[in-house]
């Protein structure tokens, strides 16, 4: 992810289309004293506090976003083609509409050994330079690892990034649709034959970590969420698709991404940050503000944090690691599956495949006719 700063700065160039400026809290938009200040002056001391704060941060992110109410559900079939078989697990390649006419596109994972029920995984994914998105190793890894743990995981695509065409990624209202896609591809997921609706969990790192927490803040079937480099104090989101509508502020009202992410609460949750990124102060700062408000509910312990301070910002290794021993905790996951006889975990099965096997639409599988394209007619689907 080397290119974010320059690419998110860049995506900035639209955000004063709405005349919104001065409401939109993008990128450091806060020092790193402003935010840890920020925090201390809105610690909670009881569970009645923290839950009427907490209604009034969901209201606005609803009210900013304009979304108090999710556009009418489709009825048309899912697209699912091209199953290839892994060792140890499946790939399909997906698409269904959230929208009338917009496509959400990715891959479905799914473990080979059959189970009486399954864990079900959503994983947005970040930004970064090419191949974006799902078709990454770091994305392709991840997913294909915690099928051979057992779930079934749905990896999707950021808008206007691999198959999602229709639209241009810094269009304006991206935060909007990337939520409403959210709520559809858990919607699917959840109709998949044999998915426990209580082993749900959702985790993205960069801009997929802040659609990780977003998806945990606005909806109760996510039952696990593991937010990676992202939850900051004093950075709010780098790109349109994060803070390009006025989700954190309204007048004399100001929230943060932690208090945010803060709303998964007493759901399982585990921060991991890095010593490279905006995330370096975690341990210090927004893991005790977090941690406090877990305690309020006699949840501490479901709280947890990875600090990799000699790392960078990305889902290598490590940060995958961490994430793989918390699913399998609380979702009830095989660890033992990828783990090797010296304790290390094992990714050498989870093979990496180029983008012509895991593109949804192709000359096979052209694009369906309903299909809406460009910023200005996605955008009146919007309004």
């Amino acid at each position: 992810m080397k290119a974010i700063s320059i690419f998110c700065s860049v995506l900035f160039l639209v955000s004063n289309v709405f005349g919104q400026t001065a409401e939109l809290c993008q990128g450091a938009y806060f020092t790193e004293p402003e935010g840890k200040t920020f925090l201390e002056k809105h610690a909670v001391s009881s569970k009645l506090e923290w839950e009427t704060r907490a209604e009034k941060i969901k209201k606005q992110i609803r009210e900013g976003m304009g979304l108090t109410s999710l556009p009418a559900k489709p009825t048309s079939k899912p697209i699912v083609h091209s199953k290839k078989v892994m060792d140890g697990y499946t790939i399909e390649n997906v698409a269904f509409e959230s929208m009338p006419g917009i496509y959400v596109t990715g891959n479905l994972y799914r473990p080979i050994k059959k189970q009486k029920s399954y864990a079900g995984i959503l994983c947005p994914h970040g930004h970064g330079e090419n191949p974006h998105g799902r078709f990454r190793e770091q994305t392709q890894k991840r997913c294909a690892t915690l099928a051979r743990m057992g779930a079934v995981v749905f990896v999707y695509d950021m808008v206007g990034q691999g198959d999602s065409k229709q639209c241009e990624h810094k269009m304006a209202k991206a935060l909007k649709l990337q939520t409403i896609n959210s709520i559809r591809s858990l919607d699917y997921l959840l109709s998949i034959p044999g998915i426990d609706p209580e082993r749900v969990a959702v985790t993205g790192e960069s801009g997929g970590g802040t659609q990780t927490f977003l998806l945990a803040a606005l909806d109760n079937r996510v039952k696990v969420s593991v937010p990676v480099v992202m939850v900051s104090a004093h950075f709010f989101g780098g790109c349109v698709c994060e803070s390009g509508l006025p989700i954190h502020k309204k007048g004399d009202y100001q929230t943060n991404n932690v208090e945010i992410a803060a709303l998964a609460a007493p759901r399982p949750m585990i921060m991991i940050s890095d010593g490279g990124d905006w995330t370096k102060n975690t341990p210090e700062v927004e893991y005790p503000f977090i941690q406090n408000i877990y305690g309020l509910y006699g949840k501490k312990s479901q709280l947890e944090a990875v600090h990799l301070a000699d790392e960078k910002h990305d889902y290598g290794p490590s940060k995958r690691k961490a994430m793989y021993g918390f699913m399998a905790k609380h979702l009830g996951l095989d660890l033992k599956s990828v783990t090797d006889a010296q304790g290390n975990i094992d990714e050498g099965p989870s093979k990496l495949l180029e983008i012509k096997d895991l593109e949804v639409f192709n000359t096979a599988h052209p694009r369906p006719a309903n299909a809406v394209m460009g910023d200005e007619a996605v955008l009146s689907l919007l309004q």
